[in-house]
C-alpha cells in the first residue's frame, strides 16, 4: 500500500498527497518522486505514477501532471484533452500550474516541494481544480483566478465549494528577501495579517491563500489548511529549500467518482 495523505472532502472524491515513502527513486528524489519536470530516472517516475494508479484504482493515462511556470494560467482537462495523444498532452501542459475538470475517474494533480497545494471541489456542478500556489502564484492570485475560471467554465458559484490547504512551507520557516515582502505589500495585500520580523520577513503562505479562498466567497469553515510544514517534516514530504531543486516533488491530486 503507497502511504498517503488523505482529505475528506466529499463521499463522491478522492483528494490526497503522497508523501516520499514507498517508490523507488533514490538519493534526493526517494523514495517517492511522480514528477518529470525535476530531473528524476524517468524510468523511477513512471514506474512511481504506475504505483500511485494502482492506489487510486485508475488507468495510467489519467494521472495528469502540469509543467508549472509559478504563473496563474489554468487548463480544463476535458473529454477531449483525455482522448489526445500523449504529446499533445505535453503540449498543453506547459507554462501550467491550475487544472480544473468535470471528467470522472482523472487524477489532476500539482507537484510542490515548499509551494501551496490547494484542492477545490464544487459539490453542486461535481467539478474540481488542483492549484499551484508558491510565492508567485499566491501573490499573483492564483486560486482567486482559477475559482473565477471554475465559475466562467462549469457554473461554480465559490460558496458551493469546499478547499484544501495542503503541505507546504509554514511562516516560521519562509523567511524572504525585502523583495519580495515589497512585491506583496504592492500587490495590495495586508501584511500585518500575512507577515513578521524576524531576522529577515517571514510570509504566511498558508493564511495568504486563506484569505483569498474567503475572500472569493468560500466559506472559512469548507476550508481545510493540514498544518503540515514541508521544510520541517522534509523526510516525509519533499522540500526544495531542505534539499535543493534537483529533489522530488510531492503530488497533491483530487480524483472525482
Amino acid at each position: 500500500m503507497l502511504p498517503l495523505l488523505r482529505y475528506n472532502i466529499s463521499n463522491h472524491t478522492t483528494a490526497f498527497t503522497t508523501t516520499r515513502e514507498g517508490g523507488v527513486s533514490i538519493g534526493n528524489y526517494s523514495a517517492f518522486n511522480a514528477n518529470h519536470y525535476c530531473g528524476d530516472n524517468p524510468e523511477h517516475v513512471a514506474a512511481n505514477r504506475r504505483l500511485l494508479c494502482n492506489e487510486l484504482n485508475i488507468d495510467d493515462t489519467h494521472l495528469i501532471v502540469p509543467h508549472q511556470t509559478h504563473d496563474i494560467h489554468h487548463l480544463n482537462i476535458d473529454a477531449d484533452f483525455i482522448q489526445m495523444p500523449v504529446g499533445q498532452q505535453a503540449e498543453l501542459l506547459e507554462g501550467i500550474d491550475a487544472l480544473i475538470t468535470t471528467q470522472t475517474g482523472t487524477a489532476i494533480c500539482i507537484s510542490t516541494a515548499d509551494c501551496v497545494p490547494i484542492l477545490i471541489y464544487d459539490h453542486t456542478h461535481h467539478a474540481a481544480a488542483a492549484i499551484h500556489a508558491g510565492w508567485r502564484g499566491t501573490m499573483k492570485r492564483i486560486a482567486q483566478h482559477t475559482i473565477e475560471a471554475m465559475h466562467t467554465t462549469f457554473g461554480t458559484k465559490a460558496t458551493d465549494c469546499k478547499a484544501v490547504i495542503g503541505p507546504s512551507i509554514s511562516i516560521d520557516n519562509f523567511e524572504v528577501g525585502d523583495e519580495v515582502y515589497d512585491a506583496f505589500h504592492d500587490a495590495g495585500f495586508d501584511m500585518n495579517t500575512i507577515a513578521r520580523r524576524q531576522y529577515k520577513w517571514h510570509i504566511d503562505l498558508w493564511q495568504c491563500n486563506n484569505i483569498q479562498l474567503q475572500e472569493q466567497g468560500i466559506p472559512s469553515a469548507n476550508i481545510q489548511i493540514s498544518g503540515i510544514c514541508t521544510y520541517q517534516h522534509h523526510q516525509q514530504y519533499f522540500s526544495a529549500r531542505r534539499l535543493g531543486i534537483k529533489s522530488g516533488r510531492i503530488l497533491t491530486g483530487i480524483i472525482l467518482h
